[in-house]
C-alpha cells in the first residue's frame, strides 16, 4: 500500500489537498496520515462542495467518537487483551489501532470505503502494528469475541445493526457524540468521554462529549 494511491483517491475529491502524519491530542501513542488542516482554511468552490457531499474522505478525519474511544481501551486494555476485535465503519483504523496496541490477538478494520481500507493499512504501517481488513461486515467469518462502533449512528439505516451486532458478539462497544440516550434494550451506558475531531472542524462543545455503550450481561443459562 502506498500513499500515493490514498491521495489519488483524495485528489478525486479535492484535487489540491494532502495528507500529513499527524500526532493526536490526548493520544500520544498514534499517529495518522490525515488530511493537513492547511486544506480546511480556505472557502471552497461549489464543485468541491459537491463533491465532498457526494463522496465525503471521512478517513481523512480522526472523529472525536474514535479518538475517545481508542483513549478508552488504551487506558483499559483488559477489555481486549487476547480476543478478536472487528472495528465497524473503522475510517482512520484509529480504534482498530488501539485494540492492537493493547493486545487484541486479532483487531479487523471494517469499512465498506475502500480508501478507508487504504488509509487504515497505512495507519497501521505508520505505527507498526497488524491489521486485518475487511470490507463487508457479514463476510467475516469465524466467531468475534468483541465488536466496537464509533460514530455511526447519524446514519439511522445503521440502527438496525445494533440488535445484529449484540447476536453476532458476547460484548458490543458503542462510542457516539450525537446519541445521547440511546434506547435498546441490549445496551447500557457505561460512560461519558472526552473527545475531538482531528483535524479540529470547530465542532460545538456538545459534540466533544461521547457517549460511552456496552451490551448489557447476558443471562447465565439455568443450572
Amino acid at each position: 500500500m502506498t500513499l500515493n494511491r490514498l491521495e489519488l483517491a483524495l485528489h478525486a475529491v479535492l484535487p489540491d489537498a494532502r495528507l500529513c502524519a499527524t500526532a493526536l491530542p490526548g493520544l500520544p501513542e498514534l499517529k495518522l496520515w490525515l488530511l493537513d488542516p492547511a486544506n480546511l482554511d480556505r472557502a471552497f468552490a461549489s464543485d468541491e462542495t459537491r463533491r465532498l457531499l457526494d463522496s465525503p474522505p471521512y478517513w481523512g478525519f480522526c472523529w472525536g467518537s474514535g479518538l475517545a474511544l481508542a483513549r478508552w481501551i488504551l487506558d483499559n486494555p483488559q477489555q481486549v487483551r487476547g480476543q478478536r476485535v472487528l472495528d465497524f465503519g473503522a475510517g482512520s483504523g484509529v480504534v482498530a489501532l488501539a485494540c492492537a496496541l493493547a493486545g487484541a490477538r486479532t483487531s479487523i478494520a471494517c469499512d465498506l470505503d475502500q480508501p478507508a481500507l487504504w488509509a487504515s493499512a497505512l495507519n497501521a504501517e505508520l505505527n507498526g502494528v497488524e491489521l486485518e481488513l475487511a470490507g463487508d461486515y457479514f463476510a467475516v467469518a469465524d466467531e468475534l469475541d468483541l465488536i466496537i462502533a464509533a460514530d455511526v449512528l447519524y446514519d439511522r439505516d445503521n440502527h438496525p445493526l445494533l440488535e445484529h451486532f449484540a447476536e453476532r458478539a458476547p460484548r458490543v462497544l458503542i462510542a457516539d457524540s450525537r446519541v445521547r440516550q440511546l434506547e435498546h434494550p441490549h445496551y447500557r451506558r457505561l460512560a461519558t468521554l472526552a473527545g475531538q475531531t482531528w483535524p479540529d472542524l470547530g465542532e460545538p462543545l456538545e459534540f466533544r462529549q461521547v457517549a460511552l455503550y456496552s451490551t448489557r450481561q447476558r443471562p447465565s443459562a439455568a443450572a
